[in-house]
């Protein structure tokens, strides 16, 4: 399964107990009206934007794209400085990534072309097929990882239906951009609609009507789903939309009846732990303003509900009802991310266990919590709630340092709690400081970088508006109102 199968998965089943169900007995209903939530005195929006520490972000998070990836093939690693394998998720984040670096003159915009040509013809010309070796895919899809070598399968690793649609989401925020008519972005346009126009969403089906999250050739579909609210939209968006293999509309109001629609920390919302599902399909696809028949009767979008997710999640922070160190305003962000490593350490008289990569969250359905804060939590949550978050990624970068923050940003994730002298999986402990990771994971550098890009000039929101395929899933899934007027 992938890692952000699993992760979805793991977040989405797990109850624990006890102390841990903090305000899980919050109401299920509410009112069609759009309810207010609390945030802190607001800050000049104007000023946020053009704060030179965001210039430095994007800047250092897009040179870990360009920079880690291989110029030959357009295979971005999983993760650096540790390279075992490609991602076929973080080769969706860099092609995104090379737009918002041509836009802002980090590199020439043909330079981006071609890197962005380079990928995406390597990637349509790896053989796809049944074998369980010597492939890269199938029926359109793609392998979770791939070998940094040749692009095929890694290992035993699962055909991926979520990573595949990152790839794609990718690809045609590129077609989007490079709307030249030059050879190099002609080819780009081209090869980016044989990709998506490929993936035969219907074959991806299992049980229907909804999506499977993965396919092995020793054993054939796995027995989950996507359901219940998280980063799968746009999986549904980019099947109900297929020009060639489309799925049936009907699994739009089939996957919505399966949210878990509860209060936390008082803001109402759709559940889902880790902040990443709270993320991903908003990077290429701007829910503000839009409905689908869900949110029309709760009286909010998407985006107001990701953006109550993140306040919710500070407030949880702020509480610290666990005691955890460095916990606080300006200290928060759980999601699918690196950790120290699977123990039970005790300290000051109380035992704690800590996970090495694990989706971390807090939510009136579940709290998996061990101390460990994710940038990309934050960092990906900017245009939901700057006023918050902007401080936040600041604060970060002050208390720790080049210890965290690198020459490609930040790194994965931190713990002030963890002992400096236990043993760790990634990473090291730093005497006084706790335990910092030691690499950059693509699929969490990408949602930095994209979503502060959306934060300040909408460049991905507005491109995605304009491609047919997005907007044809969208009103297939009933969306209406505001840009798809």
């Amino acid at each position: 399964m992938t890692r952000l199968a699993r992760a979805h998965r793991c977040a989405s089943r797990r109850a624990l107990g006890g102390a841990l169900a903090i305000a899980a007995a919050a109401a299920q209903g509410c009112a069609a009206t759009v309810i207010p939530s609390r945030t802190d005195a607001p800050v000049a929006v104007a000023a946020l934007r053009a704060e030179p520490f965001l210039d430095t972000l994007q800047r250092r998070t897009f040179d870990w794209f360009w920079e880690t990836t291989d110029s030959t093939t357009g295979l971005t690693p999983d993760r650096w400085p540790t390279r075992d394998f490609s991602s076929v998720a973080a080769i969706g984040f860099g092609l995104t990534s090379y737009v918002v670096g041509a836009e802002r003159g980090y590199v020439s915009r043909e330079a981006a072309a071609r890197r962005t040509l380079t990928t995406l013809r390597f990637l349509w010309q790896l053989p796809q097929g049944e074998g369980r070796t010597g492939v890269a895919g199938l029926h359109g899809f793609f392998y979770h990882f791939l070998r940094y070598e040749d692009g095929l399968r890694f290992r035993d690793v699962e055909l991926s239906s979520i990573d595949t649609a990152l790839l794609l989401m990718g690809a045609l925020s590129c077609q989007q951009y490079f709307d030249r008519g030059d050879a190099t972005e002609s080819s780009i346009r081209a090869y980016a609609d044989s990709l998506y126009r490929r993936a035969d969403w219907r074959w991806f089906i299992a049980r229907p009507p909804r999506v499977a999250m993965g396919w092995k050739p020793e054993e054939g579909f796995n027995r989950s789903d996507w359901r219940g609210y998280m980063e799968a939209m746009l999986v549904y968006v980019l099947a109900i939309g297929s020009p060639t293999h489309p799925i049936d509309a009907s699994a739009w109001p089939a996957w919505t009846k399966s949210y878990d629609w509860r209060e936390f920390y008082g803001q109402p919302h759709v559940n889902f732990a880790p902040l990443f599902g709270h993320q991903y399909s908003h990077i290429w696809i701007d829910f503000r303003g839009i409905q689908d028949e869900y949110m029309r009767g709760r009286g909010i979008d998407y985006f107001e509900n990701s953006r109550r997710a993140v306040l919710s999640q500070r407030a949880y922070a702020i509480d610290n009802p666990h005691g955890w160190h460095g916990y606080g305003a300006e200290v928060w962000g759980l999601s699918a991310s690196d950790g120290p490593r699977d123990t039970t350490i005790t300290i000051d008289g109380r035992p704690r266990l800590f996970f090495t990569y694990s989706a971390r969250g807090a939510t009136g359905v579940e709290v998996r919590d061990d101390g460990t804060v994710a940038p990309t939590a934050v960092g990906g949550s900017v245009p939901f709630a700057p006023e918050i978050t902007i401080p936040a990624l600041k604060s970060m970068r002050a208390r720790l340092g080049d210890d965290l923050f690198t020459r490609y940003g930040f790194l994965d994730a931190f713990n002030l709690t963890y002992p400096a002298d236990a043993p760790v999986r990634h990473g090291r402990s730093v005497p006084g400081r706790g335990w910092i990771d030691g690499d950059h994971l693509g699929i969490d550098q990408g949602p930095i970088l994209l979503m502060v890009e959306n934060y300040r000039s909408d460049l991905v929101w507005k491109l995605m508006r304009q491609s047919p395929y997005v907007r044809d899933g969208l009103t297939r899934a009933g969306f209406t109102g505001g840009w798809l007027r």
